[in-house]
């Protein structure tokens, strides 16, 4: 099991510097990535290209978030996390956790991604482990959201 994505197991998490490309926009981590799709326009995902991750989640807290955000955001994530492990490095990285369970533990309150003090859904990690059974060619297998 991993139980955080910190130290050794740091690229997991989605601060993790990679290139992800949407249109015309092309964004040095999967975070800065997530929180430009959250914006109503996409006129400001220009905003978050040359972020740090940091300042990129703290922009998305003040952002105009589109009206179905709630609804799509795992299957955002889950895009992103398929274009993140394209990365041939990154995808050896991913397939050599093998079986392990993938948790985002956190001590920041994060329930719907990760786990907190022993709650949450693990929506990330449970991604992860399902990009890496379609990497793997096992499917969705165990790994649903």
């Amino acid at each position: 099991m991993i139980s955080e994505f910190q130290g050794k197991n740091r690229w997991l998490s989605n601060f993790w510097p990679c290139s992800i490309r949407i249109g015309a926009y092309t964004f040095p981590t999967l975070e800065n990535a997530y929180q430009a799709c959250k914006c109503r326009n996409v006129g400001d995902w220009a905003k978050f290209v040359s972020l740090t991750p940091g300042q990129a989640k703290r922009l998305g807290k003040k952002v105009e978030i589109r009206e179905d955000w709630e609804e799509c955001r795992p299957y955002v994530m889950l895009g992103l996390l398929r274009e993140k492990f394209k990365d041939p490095v990154l995808r050896e990285k991913l397939l050599a956790t093998k079986d392990d369970i993938l948790i985002e533990g956190n001590t920041w309150g994060d329930i719907f991604w990760g786990i907190c003090r022993g709650k949450g859904q693990n929506i990330l990690g449970k991604l992860l482990m399902q990009v890496r059974n379609e990497i793997g060619g096992r499917g969705a297998v165990g790994a649903r959201i």
